[in-house]
């Protein structure tokens, strides 16, 4: 096992272990508790960094850091095998990113049992790490439980109002979209004839015997709908907006951020290489509601006052543009989903962290109670507007959401036109709701509730400790903007090698259903031999 192996197993143990103590130990000293935590979520970013810059996929596979460990399980095809390509790496480096920020906020907070609040975030960022670094698609499942749990029980715990009833509806939604999400993976390992469940053995599988048509057709409706719920598609999204508008602004940063990225990677990694036919006989559905999700969802939260409820809509919202992006079926568009998806995990971590720097200054998430807070808070009113500048789309330097949209809209033009007519709206409505934010919150005038609390209590601009959290995002969203080609050239060889064995099944599946018809011919009509 080379050191970067190590280090790549490394950035799932270590916070792994950590929580275990915290889990394991009595009650801590405040400062002992706030050094492990610190090193549980510091490791993962400066791992994800390290191995980042070390990256070179070094065969066709196009994976690199590959090392496999016994599970015991081998003998049903179950092996802890770990690596990282082009597709998974900056999701990898961006789940650390959003996990190191998420754990210094915490921090701040004034949670209640601390130790216990922090040992679940530790749990939820081994998760993430492990999803993205599994090539086992068994335990890439496994670890986006690991990281699920945690959520239900922060939101409940620890959440805002509605608590229990939003962390109830969101068990339900996402027990629903795992379990779908579970049945198809086991169908495609069933139907491959692979001996393992590790994504390169399933590929080399399916790309020398295709799952059948039909079966793929079951197989992609499955993950469709699973994953699909797990990323919150239209119409299966109400469970989002309510779950982050009562989670502590970690859980929503690292859940919204990161873990909702699972389903979008499971299509392009998983579903789609996989099962290629069934991705195109769904893509019409799969478009429909990716565009409605985007519409319909935007003129929604263009009507919200709730800021943090607001940020919650506009998560789903630019969803959509994700599921467009996979329904096209095409190289281009599945780069727009990966660069949308970094993109979107940090621009939204960075609004969920920043309206609660808002809600601080101001005791209240509603937009109407707000106004006029530039006066007092100026460099969090640029923080905020670059953030949400960011998040419409808008071009610029180190702007990456609009590479990633501007991607997605290219490909969806190969696909639909009228569709992607519909899609740019989604621009305009972006703008709306993220420019009248900003307005209400830091100019105009400021509302009666505002100016009473602002005479009965002192209100400090963005603090040095908040401004660690969110210059960690906000930097590395630039520089990732700026540099785009830091993670676009390996993406495409992973895609390109993905797409190459996708075009191979579909043409060898299709000439397999020509010679059945043709023997089924002869068989029913022998005199025309």
């Amino acid at each position: 096992m080379s050191n970067y192996s190590i280090l790549l197993l490394s950035t799932i143990l270590v916070p792994l272990l950590v929580a275990i103590v915290l889990l394991a130990a009595g009650r801590l000293p405040k400062g002992v508790t706030q050094f492990l935590a610190t090193l549980g979520f510091f490791f993962p970013a400066l791992g994800g960094l390290i191995l980042w810059r070390g990256f070179q996929p070094v065969d066709a596979t196009g994976y690199d850091y590959l090392t496999s460990l016994p599970t015991g399980l081998e003998g049903l095809g179950i092996t802890l095998k770990l690596g990282l390509n082009g597709l998974s790496m900056p999701l990898f480096f961006m789940a650390g990113v959003v996990g190191l920020a998420a754990g210094i906020y915490a921090m701040q907070s004034r949670a209640e049992r601390m130790q216990q609040y922090l040992m679940l975030l530790l749990f939820m960022q081994a998760g993430l790490m492990g999803v993205f670094a599994s090539v086992d698609i068994f335990f890439f499942y496994f670890f986006h439980e690991l990281a699920l749990i945690p959520t239900f029980i922060c939101i409940g715990v620890w959440g805002g109002r509605d608590r229990s009833s939003a962390a109830m509806e969101m068990t339900i939604y996402l027990t629903l979209g795992a379990m779908l999400s579970l049945i198809g993976l086991l169908a495609i390992y069933f139907q491959s004839g692979a001996e393992s469940f590790d994504m390169i053995s399933l590929k080399a599988a399916v790309a020398n015997a295709p799952i059948t048509g039909e079966w793929q057709n079951i197989i992609f409706g499955l993950l469709m709908f699973g994953f699909g719920i797990l990323v919150s598609l239209f119409p299966f999204h109400s469970w989002a907006p309510r779950g982050y508008a009562s989670a502590p602004t970690s859980v929503a940063m690292l859940h919204a951020g990161v873990l909702k990225k699972f389903g979008l990677y499971g299509f392009i990694q998983v579903a789609v290489p996989l099962v290629p036919a069934g991705a195109i006989h769904w893509q019409g559905l799969l478009a429909g509601l990716g565009l409605a999700g985007v519409i319909v969802i935007g003129l929604i939260t263009i009507a919200q006052r709730d800021l943090k409820e607001m940020v919650g809509l506009s998560s789903v919202m630019h969803m959509g543009y994700c599921f467009l992006g996979v329904a096209c079926v095409s190289v281009l568009g599945a780069a727009g989903v990966v660069i949308t998806m970094v993109a979107h995990g940090l621009t939204v971590a960075l609004l969920f962290l920043l309206g609660h720097v808002v809600y601080r200054r101001t005791d209240t998430y509603d937009m109407d109670d707000m106004g006029g807070l530039v006066k007092k808070t100026p460099a969090l009113a640029a923080i905020f507007s670059a953030a949400v500048f960011a998040s419409i789309g808008l071009p610029g330097p180190g702007m990456l959401n609009f590479f990633g949209e501007f991607t997605i809209f290219a490909a969806l033009w190969e696909y639909s036109r009228l569709i992607t007519a519909g899609a740019v709206l989604g621009v305009i409505i972006s703008a709306i709701y993220g420019l009248r934010a900003i307005a209400r919150i830091f100019f105009g005038p400021p509302s009666e509730a505002l100016e009473k609390h602002l005479a009965e209590n002192s209100v400090k601009d963005i603090t040095t400790a908040e401004k660690i959290p969110t210059l960690i995002l906000l930097v590395t969203m630039v520089v990732i903007g700026l540099f785009p080609r830091l993670m676009t050239d390996d993406m495409q060889r992973s895609l390109d090698a993905n797409f190459q064995s996708i075009h191979s099944g579909i043409e060898q599946l299709a000439f397999e259903e020509e010679e059945s018809e043709q023997e089924l011919a002869s068989i029913s009509h022998p005199h025309r031999q």
